[in-house]
């Protein structure tokens, strides 16, 4: 889907494509792909860089075209093994020509279309969207650890009240977006120092910079803390995994001893052999009591030790 912006004095939708608009292709298909390839001119490779859902944050420079990749944060389903994940945006300048392209329909770019529209200001060039693309990246990040810190808080309630393998599984992949973010914005924070001495940078530009240094910066120590949170807590539960299994099998044990003594005296007085108490008519009422005391004192004796 592609979608034309006019960025001057504000963000107005344009039916069709203009000299220095913004050009959004949201999940590219092959109408969008040979539109860009064939009548913009962007080298088909960088197209398929974008495509690429492992690709890293880089910058690249080929016949006139400069294209950026910047990681952004996307959440997807719930259920899903990572919630949280980070993909690809492309970023594509030459001359006139400024195209976003985006593999997935993001909440970011949503809100970063609003957000610009309330602002009634656009951007002065190409250089002030990419910086201000870097920045709305940034507070999503931070927008979403928010809400993976949320997450992992109701986890802990849950397994406070009952160790359950749902809850720490949920936190097992909170732990994989947990990673996938904090590579990402490393990387983003590596793209941003290398466009400094690439884009033309103005004054008003390097005070956007700064805000989005401090805003990175804020999202990798949250995502760093976050992470040591999540670390230190999957270590308590397992840890209090192992002392309960610990209990269930000293319990076990005492109770298999304990059964084990009347089984010993049953055994012994039923062996094929004399022992004086064939004829005795209180044979098997000692046999019992027999069985009882040691039944009593290994009990006793157990429970001395604090096994049962």
């Amino acid at each position: 889907m592609r979608t034309y912006w006019n960025f001057n004095k504000g963000i107005k939708h344009l039916d069709t494509w203009e000299s220095g608009c913004w050009v959004q292709v949201t999940c590219p298909v092959e109408d969008d792909v040979k539109y860009l390839v064939d009548e913009l001119g962007i080298p088909d490779y960088f197209v398929e860089d974008i495509s690429d859902t492992d690709e890293r944050s880089r910058y690249d420079y080929d016949e006139g075209w400069l294209m950026i990749i910047l990681r952004i944060p996307h959440i997807k389903n719930m259920a899903s093994r990572s919630p949280y994940i980070t993909i690809p945006l492309g970023i594509l300048i030459k001359d006139d020509k400024i195209i976003t392209i985006c593999h997935q329909e993001t909440k970011m770019m949503l809100d970063f279309i609003n957000h610009q529209q309330r602002r009634a200001e656009g951007f002065i060039d190409a250089t002030d969207l990419v910086f201000r693309l870097f920045l709305s990246a940034s507070v999503w990040y931070l927008k979403y650890l928010k809400q993976v810190n949320g997450l992992i808080e109701k986890a802990k309630r849950n397994l406070d009240r009952n160790i359950d393998n749902k809850d720490l599984t949920s936190l097992s992949r909170l732990q994989d977006s947990l990673t996938y973010f904090a590579t990402s914005i490393r990387g983003n924070e590596t793209l941003l120092s290398k466009l400094k001495f690439r884009l033309p940078v103005d004054d008003l530009d390097a005070e956007l910079i700064e805000d989005v240094n401090i805003e990175m910066q804020q999202a990798r120590e949250m995502t760093a803390i976050y992470s040591n949170i999540l670390d230190s807590t999957m270590d308590t539960y397992a840890n209090l995994i192992n002392n309960n299994m610990n209990q269930v099998m000293r319990l076990l044990t005492s109770l298999n001893m304990i059964i084990m003594l009347p089984t010993l005296v049953a055994s012994l007085f039923g062996m094929n052999l004399i022992n004086g108490m064939e004829q005795s008519r209180w044979g098997f009422i000692i046999a019992i009591i027999i069985s009882t005391i040691l039944t009593m004192l290994g009990w006793w004796y157990f429970r001395k030790r604090k096994w049962l």
